[in-house]
Formats: C-alpha cells, structure tokens, sequence
C-alpha cells in the first residue's frame, strides 16, 4: 500500500467514525472490515464513475451486507458520486445517507439492501442479463460470513453456476464474527462444490485485493475469500463484540480518532 493509499484510509475510517458518532448509530466495524476491499474496488477494479452511474455497460456494485453502509458512503465521497460534506448527515432524519443504502437516493448505489441474503440474488440477475445481452460489463457483489448462513445465497450460488456467469464475482467478508453462534465451514470447499472458482486472500492486503478481482476465470463464476478484521484499523474495535452496532460517545470519540491507522 502507497503512502497515499495509508492516508486516504486512515482520512476515511476516522471520517466513519465521526459520522457514527454523530449519528449515534452505525454497524461502525462492519463497515471497517470492508474498508480496504471497497477502496480497492471503486480506485483500480470498477469500470464506474460519477458520470457513467447510468450507462448499460458500466460495472455494477452490490452490497449485499447492506448494514456496513457508511463504508459504500465513504468510498463514494471520496470518489466524487456524493459530496463528501453529507457524510456527518448518516442516518439523520432528513438524509439520504441511510443505515442500509437506497438505490433511489445515493448516486452509485445499485440496489437497496439491507435485508441479509437479498443483494446477492440481485447481482446474479443483473449478470444474467447482462450476459444475455452481451455486455462487457461486470458485476460484483459483497456478503458476510454470516449472511452465508441465508438460503438465497446458495440457491443463488446454484444458478450463477448454471449460468456459467463469468461476469460476476462475489467477496465474502470472513471475519469469522458469526463463529461462535453458528459456523459457516469451509466455504472455499462450498464454494467449488457449486462449480465456482475460488480465491482465498488476507482482506487488508491492497495488491492481494486487486489481483484477485482482476482475475475473469472462463464459463465459471468467481468466489474471493476475504479473511478480514471487524473493525480493522481501530484499535479498540478489532474483533471486540460489545462494538457490534454501538455508537461512540462524544468521550470516547477523540481516542477513537487518534487510533486509526
């Protein structure tokens, strides 16, 4: 990772921090945990830009874990497709900028998501018909280790292999912060038994990020298995569950702050 890369994402996790304090709300280490893979995406991989948000053949995004929000936000601020001067608006009354993204009110955003399991059938629908059209364009999708635990994920899995689309790739975010309610397993080999290729990489390592969604196997969808830290970059927040949807108080948000890295 580049000098400016490290400054760009300690800038955007202290920037997430500050809008789930002031929104007192927030899935503030989810969104970490993704971090690095968003900025990866929306900086090197993603054939999108503020001004191409509504062209066929643009690249598609899908947020499945939809809870992680403020991380898309960030990213997309920085990106241009919002001004960054709405992030300190999250989850306020009046904003766009809601706990889970709305298609309909956040430029870039593809599809409104929230509801575990939901986002990922919507990418392999949009690879579908973008594959039956003959478009360049490639669709990513991004779900939780947790949210692996969601039967439309599999039977979604089932139909994007049927299909043979080579145009989509969906991340898994495993930072195993469902293991002690219920375990995934090996999803690697759950993967390959639904004739998918498959990636396994560290989930902060930019080069590691990059390479593997640059990757395009042929007749076969493609799986990257992200392992990843919730909260990462946070000292305090790294795999601590008493953050899990919890809100910084205005005491702890300076020492928050002068933590990430």
């Amino acid at each position: 990772m580049t000098t400016t890369e490290l400054t760009t994402l300690k800038k955007l996790k202290q920037e997430i921090i500050k809008a789930g304090a002031a929104a007192c709300e927030g899935h503030l280490p989810s969104a970490l945990s993704i971090l690095d893979i968003l900025w990866v995406l929306y900086d090197r991989v993603l054939n999108v830009t503020p001004l191409t948000v509504a062209d066929h053949d643009r690249d598609r995004f899908f947020l499945s874990k939809g809870h992680a929000s403020i991380g898309l936000y960030a990213v997309l601020a920085k990106k241009g497709f919002i001004p960054f001067e709405k992030l300190p608006t999250f989850c306020g009354f009046t904003s766009s900028l809601g706990g889970h993204p709305d298609r309909n009110k956040v430029p870039g955003v593809e599809a409104s998501t929230g509801s575990l399991g939901h986002g990922f059938p919507m990418a392999v629908g949009a690879a579908l018909g973008l594959k039956v059209a003959k478009s360049p364009a490639k669709v990513f999708a991004l779900i939780g280790d947790g949210e692996a635990n969601e039967g439309t994920v599999w039977e979604s899995a089932l139909l994007a292999a049927h299909h043979k689309l080579d145009n989509l790739t969906l991340v898994v975010d495993y930072n195993h912060s469902t293991d002690r309610a219920l375990l995934v397993g090996d999803l690697a080999a759950k993967f390959k038994a639904f004739d998918w290729d498959m990636s396994a990489i560290d989930g902060h390592d930019h080069e590691a990020i990059f390479s593997a969604l640059s990757n395009r196997p042929k007749g076969k969808p493609l799986a990257v298995i992200a392992t990843t830290v919730k909260g990462h970059g946070i000292k305090s927040m790294e795999h601590n569950p008493e953050w899990h949807h919890k809100a910084p108080k205005p005491e702890e948000l300076a020492q928050l702050l002068e933590e990430a890295i």
